[in-house]
C-alpha cells in the first residue's frame, strides 16, 4: 500500500526549483561558453597581420581615444615601422 498523497512538501519545491535554476543556468553558460570559442570573441589580435602589429594597434587605439595628437601619432609610428624595418 501507498502511503505518498503525490505532495511533495515545501522542501520538494525549494529543491525542484533550485535544481531547474542550475540547470539551464549550466546550459546557457555551456552555450554561451561555446559562441565565444567559435565566435569573434576568441581572436586574438596578433602580430602577423600587414601592415600592423601590437604596438602599432595600441598607438591606433590611444590617437582613437585622443590622448594623443596627430603629429605625436605619426612621428610614433614612423619610429615604429623604421624599427621593424618596414
Amino acid at each position: 500500500m501507498m502511503y505518498w498523497d503525490g505532495n511533495m512538501g515545501v522542501w520538494g519545491y525549494i529543491l525542484m526549483g533550485v535544481s531547474l535554476v542550475l540547470f539551464w543556468g549550466a546550459i546557457i553558460t555551456g552555450l554561451v561558453l561555446l559562441a565565444r570559442s567559435l565566435g569573434a570573441g576568441n581572436r586574438r589580435y596578433d602580430g602577423g597581420t600587414p601592415g600592423g602589429g601590437v604596438a602599432e594597434h595600441l598607438l591606433a587605439e590611444r590617437f582613437a581615444r585622443g590622448e594623443i595628437d596627430e603629429s605625436e601619432y605619426t612621428a610614433r609610428l614612423t619610429v615604429l615601422r623604421r624599427g621593424r624595418g618596414t
